[in-house]
Order: structure tokens, then C-alpha cells, then sequence
């Protein structure tokens, strides 16, 4: 079908390999992306001490309440992957962040409901262009929960 020829299963000799997906990261990326979070210094009482959420032996995010799990996806996830993943993922990461941002914020104009609206079904498409549609069903439904 010619649908994500970088993605395609690759035969080399008797052994098919399968290449990593965009959004998929490599062990030093995962170190860098632990400790750009670990280094973020945030006011007291904003969120959990997220240098203690961090396990940098895992390489992964532990124990985020609600509401840690909005401030990393709003305001530290699009600076922690800067630097770490490609342009287009990045960009479609943080307008998904800017869209939590919004939705969440304390008043919600309702003229920008319809442009909200709009906005998620082009983000959703464009997770959709670099990532499974598994991932993308299980991000739907992390969204409702929400």
C-alpha cells in the first residue's frame, strides 16, 4: 500500500527487521529526556517534587498523581523533547499540550470551543500520520478519563 515506506519491515539476509517509529526513543534520549525533567525547578506547591517521580535506573516516569500528569503534559513535555525528537512530532506533542492547557484553564471563552474543536481533530490526525492507531485509541481514551 505504500504507506510508511521508512516503517516498512526490512529483509537483510534471512533475518526481517522491523525500524523504530518516530516517536520512539533511543536509551540516551530516554537519559536525556529524565534529566532535562529531573532539572526543572518548579514553585512550592505547584505539583509533586517531580525529581522524586523520576526513576533514572528505569528511565521512566513513577508514581504522577492527576494533576502532576497535566503539568508534565502542558508545560514540561514540550520543553523536555526539544531537543530529543523530530520537528513534526514535537510540534504535533506541544499543540496537544497547549490544547490540555486550554481545555484546563479556568475559564473557557465559549466563542474558542468550536476552534478547540477543530484544533484536536488536526492534532488527532497528525498523531495519527507517525503513530499506531493503537497508541492513538489509548490516547483517546486517556483523554476522556481525564
Amino acid at each position: 500500500m505504500n504507506i510508511w515506506k521508512e516503517l516498512a519491515p526490512r529483509e537483510v539476509g534471512k533475518c526481517t527487521y522491523l525500524p523504530v517509529a518516530h516517536y520512539t526513543l533511543l536509551k540516551e534520549e530516554k537519559t536525556s529526556f529524565c534529566e532535562c525533567l529531573k532539572g526543572f525547578q518548579l514553585p512550592y506547591g505547584y505539583s509533586s517534587n517531580v525529581k522524586r517521580l523520576i526513576s533514572m535506573h528505569d528511565l521512566k516516569l513513577i508514581g504522577l498523581k492527576s494533576h502532576d500528569f497535566h503539568v508534565v503534559m502542558e508545560q514540561l513535555l514540550p520543553v523536555a523533547i526539544h531537543g530529543i525528537l523530530q520537528k513534526n512530532v514535537r510540534h504535533t506533542i506541544t499543540r496537544l499540550g497547549s490544547f490540555f492547557n486550554s481545555i484546563c484553564s479556568k475559564e473557557i471563552d465559549h466563542q474558542k470551543l468550536d476552534e478547540l474543536e477543530e484544533e484536536i481533530i488536526v492534532i488527532l490526525c497528525q498523531l495519527e500520520m507517525f503513530s499506531s492507531s493503537s497508541f492513538l485509541i489509548s490516547l483517546c481514551i486517556w483523554l476522556f478519563i481525564l
